[in-house]
């Protein structure tokens, strides 16, 4: 038999842990119109690049998904809502922590009620309110870009 290398003592073939997580937020504007503005997040990667996305975060528990996203959308824009609409379900998977985590977002359109545009969140670098129109080129993630896309049609059924 050939003298076959050792694996170092670190080398682990155990299957990952895989953790289900569900968040909720979404799209929240000023006007239900297409001349609106929407607030936006912007969060620094690990390359201190600033990227733009809806606020979200975790379902706390005896959260429904609506309060969750209501909840999440005021904490980390400063800005109160109410959800008008569903927008969408995001679902990716990532590694971290030696866990596989499958995340799955739920977002809403919501239409602001109150508050001042407010970067207080310490996960949340800066927050802005961005025209609708301009909502789509600004943010950084494809899968939130087609939720916005459908905004549009959405109003316009709403009208």
């Amino acid at each position: 038999m050939p003298n076959m290398p050792s694996r170092p003592a670190s080398f682990s073939r155990r299957p990952m842990r895989r953790v289900e997580e569900t968040s909720a937020g979404g799209l929240i504007l000023d006007a239900l119109a297409l001349d609106s503005r929407a607030a936006l997040i912007g969060r620094l990667d690990r390359r201190n690049r600033l990227l733009w996305s809806l606020p979200k975060g975790h379902v706390e528990a005896g959260e429904t998904l609506h309060q969750a996203a209501v909840r999440e959308v005021a904490e980390e824009t400063g800005i109160s809502g109410r959800i008008v609409a569903p927008l969408g379900v995001i679902d990716f998977w990532f590694v971290a922590d030696g866990c596989r985590i499958h995340k799955t977002v739920h977002h809403f359109l919501l239409l602001a009620e109150g508050g001042e545009l407010s970067d207080a969140d310490v996960e949340v670098s800066e927050v802005a309110w961005v025209p609708l129109a301009e909502v789509s080129r600004s943010l950084a993630y494809v899968d939130e870009r087609r939720l916005v896309d459908e905004v549009p049609a959405l109003l316009a059924d709403s009208a």
